[in-house]
């Protein structure tokens, strides 16, 4: 009978596995919108941050630079932006586009060598006298004196090490600098072009950001027109299909949730991060073939706006769309919605029922919750005791692998700089250069959390990765063990992993599985209870 059980339970699995996904999540890895307005595949124009009235409040948008003045390291003159391009138009004069399309075979795998860039001081000044005669001059400017540091400096300053440079003036306060130093990278960045340049668009109004208000302060102001709920479908449609990253989570989670609940026939599974409910599907056509029956299955969903706004609705069209399938499929089934951020969330709001066998889903979420260093309330760890209060038959946890928590600004700029590089030329490898809906997805799904990681601070930073290492630290302390992951789930990780480049690579280490663009980690899955 047990190796009877046992091959049941491997036939599910390989059908979950097997099963096509549902297209389209509406969520990505943040809450926040992108601070701008659409993008345009025409020359957007000008720079950051223009303030405007509204009746009693004032304002900023994505347009231009800030009507008030900003004195510069002493100087009177107001901080500007002299040029008319911006990162976000693909067709800077200084864009360097290669070809349309490039499948990168480990161009930025290996990690970045940190501020092992150029010396501070004059050497600093020097390259950026080069640069500006260069990107924004006559070539006649540049004289014999400077032919050395053009022969002996330029070569080693790229893109990526333009960026910290000006990161690091930022940090250090030193205006005048960062100011020439965004006007020279300006030239340098474009929305259409390598992954390097595309990032670098983001990285730099990321830095604008921070460098006019401070962060926090600007994010509040700043308003910005979200795209419709049809729009935002379409961009997480085109990560959806370009990467595996949502499609790791999900298929993870389910061949965890179906191996440990094979002998269960009542089951509650809390997804804190129920967007559509997509996910569930594929799980409650597989749990209708289960030998003996289907168990019975109710699912909560707890909610957030970036959700609600995808969907065009609230937590009832999630509701009605799993009902309809669990009923078709014959099994027995309940939603119940918990329409309130994860910070909120309190026992009573989980509706729980003696004798169900408790699933717990954190597919990219919990980084969301502001931990001890921003608030006392310590809502990461709260939590996390809540739910191993339910006595969870098993605890999923999906996440990036990203060291931006509590890091300060100028180390957490370098994090992000490599993150996202590793990330941008994996979508790279899944579209051409030119695609619009390529442009519109890493904007409105991507780049509002570089926006968010480089330019806000307290509370107003919601975009707080850690470590496995730090999130294993947490579960233990709040009195989980880990469970070994079955082989199975690696299967269904690499079946996925067929479609897409072969520079993504799987490997289970610490317990968990780590999902690799080339050398760099990105995502990690683990189980608990």
């Amino acid at each position: 009978m047990q190796a009877s059980q046992e091959y049941q339970s491997s036939v599910g699995i390989h059908r979950l596995y097997h099963h096509p996904m549902q297209p389209v999540e509406p969520y990505c890895f943040s809450s926040f919108q992108i601070l701008n307005d659409d993008i345009s595949t025409d020359n957007v124009s000008p720079s950051f941050a223009q303030a405007t009235q509204v009746g009693d409040e004032q304002y900023y948008t994505l347009d231009s630079s800030p009507a008030t003045s900003y004195t510069v390291s002493g100087t009177p003159s107001a901080f500007s932006i002299s040029s008319n391009l911006t990162p976000f138009s693909p067709q800077g004069s200084q864009s360097y586009l290669t070809d349309q399309h490039h499948s990168y075979d480990n161009t930025y795998g290996s990690p970045l060598s940190g501020s092992s860039i150029v010396d501070e001081g004059s050497e600093l000044k020097q390259m950026l006298r080069v640069l500006e005669l260069q990107l924004l001059g006559p070539e006649s400017e540049i004289d014999d004196s400077c032919s050395q540091i053009t022969t002996e400096i330029v070569p080693r300053l790229d893109l990526r090490q333009a960026l910290i440079s000006c990161a690091e003036a930022v940090a250090d306060e030193d205006f005048l600098t960062a100011e020439r130093f965004i006007n020279v990278l300006e030239r340098m960045v474009s929305v259409s072009g390598e992954p390097i340049q595309r990032l670098g668009a983001y990285m730099l109004e990321a830095l604008r950001a921070r460098f006019f208000l401070t962060g926090s302060c600007i994010y509040k102001k700043l308003k910005c027109k979200e795209p419709t709920s049809s729009e935002l479908m379409s961009y997480m449609h085109v990560l959806y299909q370009i990467c595996p990253y949502y499609k790791f989570a999900y298929n993870s989670a389910n061949v965890v949730i179906l191996e440990a609940m094979q002998n269960e026939n009542r089951i509650h599974i809390i997804d804190f991060q129920i967007a559509q409910g997509s996910q569930w599907v594929s799980l409650i056509e597989v749990l209708a073939k289960r030998p003996g029956g289907a168990p019975q299955v109710r699912i909560t969903g707890v909610d957030d706006s970036q959700s609600a706004h995808a969907r065009s609705g609230g937590l009832e069209l999630v509701g009605k769309r799993l009902s309809k399938v669990a009923e078709q499929c014959g099994v027995r089934f309940e939603f119940h919605g918990a329409g309130i951020s994860g910070c909120e969330v309190n026992l009573e709001n989980l509706m729980l029922r003696p004798g169900e066998a408790v699933a717990v889903n954190f597919p990219y979420m919990l980084h969301h919750m502001p931990d001890e260093s921003v608030t006392t309330t310590n809502h990461r760890d709260r939590l996390l005791r809540l739910v191993k209060s339910l006595s969870p038959k098993v605890v999923i946890l999906v996440e990036q692998e990203s060291n931006t928590n509590t890091a300060s600004f100028f180390p957490r700029f370098k994090e992000t700089l490599e993150y996202y590089t590793a990330m941008f030329e994996s979508i790279d490898a899944g579209r051409p250069r030119d695609d619009k809906q390529r442009m519109s997805a890493e904007e409105h799904c991507v780049a509002r959390d570089i926006v968010n990681i480089i330019a806000c601070e307290g509370p107003e930073r919601v975009e707080r990765h850690e470590l496995f290492g730090k999130w294993r630290a947490r579960l233990v302390m709040a009195g989980f063990s880990q469970c070994p992951l079955s082989p199975s789930v690696s299967m269904a990780i690499m079946d996925v992993l067929k479609d897409y480049s072969k520079n993504y690579r799987l490997q289970e280490r610490e317990g968990a599985l780590h999902l690799f663009w080339n050398n760099r980690v990105l995502v990690t899955c683990s189980a608990w209870r």
